[in-house]
Order: C-alpha cells, then sequence, then structure tokens
C-alpha cells in the first residue's frame, strides 16, 4: 500500500469538466493499494496520516498535524501507485489489486480517515479525474506499509 501525501493550501478534483470536490487548508492523499495489503495496513497509513506532524507552528517548525489545525483532507485513488517501473519503459502493473477489492479497499480508508472528524472529500474511484493542488512548501511525502 503507497499514499504520496502533500500539504496543500487547497485541493480539488474535476470529472468531465465538473468540479467533484475540493478543500481548502489541508493534504491531499493520493491513495494506492497492491495484492495483498489488508485493512490492518489502512489503519496504520490512516492513524500516521492523522498524525504527522507536518504543518508549521508558531515557530516555523514542522510541529502540527492535520487534526492540530482542523485541516481538510481530499482522498483520491490512486491506481498508477502500484505501477513496476523497474524494467522497460512502460509501467507493470501486475502488482495492483483488482479493482472490485481495491474500491473496497478505497472506501475503507475514506471511513477510517473520516472518523477523526475532519472535512474529508474524496475523487471518484476509477474516474479519470483532473486533480488540481497549491502544494504549500512544497511539501510531499510518500508513506509505505509492506508485509
Amino acid at each position: 500500500m503507497k499514499t504520496v501525501i502533500q500539504r496543500v493550501k487547497s485541493a480539488s478534483v474535476t470529472i468531465d469538466g465538473k468540479l467533484h470536490s475540493s478543500i481548502n487548508q489541508g493534504i491531499l492523499v493520493l491513495y494506492g493499494v497492491e495484492k495483498g495489503d489488508s485493512e490492518d495496513f489502512s489503519r496504520y497509513l490512516a492513524e500516521k496520516i492523522l498524525k504527522l506532524r507536518i504543518f508549521e507552528d508558531e515557530n516555523g517548525k514542522m510541529n502540527l498535524s492535520v487534526k492540530d489545525i482542523q485541516g481538510e483532507l481530499l482522498v483520491v485513488s490512486q491506481f498508477t501507485l502500484a505501477g513496476d517501473t523497474r524494467k522497460g519503459t512502460r509501467p507493470s502493473f501486475d502488482t495492483a489489486m483488482p479493482p472490485q477489492e481495491a474500491e473496497i479497499m478505497y472506501e475503507n480508508f475514506v471511513k477510517l480517515i473520516s472518523e477523526s472528524g475532519l472535512t474529508v472529500k474524496t475523487g471518484k474511484f476509477g474516474a479519470m479525474m483532473d486533480v488540481a493542488l497549491i502544494n504549500d512548501g512544497p511539501v510531499t511525502f510518500i508513506l509505505e506499509k509492506r508485509n
């Protein structure tokens, strides 16, 4: 399981030219699942994302979490995070979880994040989406959980 998280001033998802969802200050989460990933992995990453201190305090130090600042989260399914680019020039998606299972994992991950009480918006699983963001910093992290 892989996530890319970006501290944002704002972010949005547009589908078929129509605004689907948007957030203000917070975190954009790109979420990808692979074969063998579990709900425990999702729970671990959800807790980590909510507690990760990546927002600046009054002294300019990264010392506050998204919960501390009451930020918002935009969670977008990102199939291509499962891509393996080690061989050749075309990514292999053999390790990606099948779509039906991946959608359940994605929905459960969104539910876990939503339990924080923060505003949580989403993309649309399986849709072709335009994701826009103003990356704050830029601050970007890759979080993974593996067997």
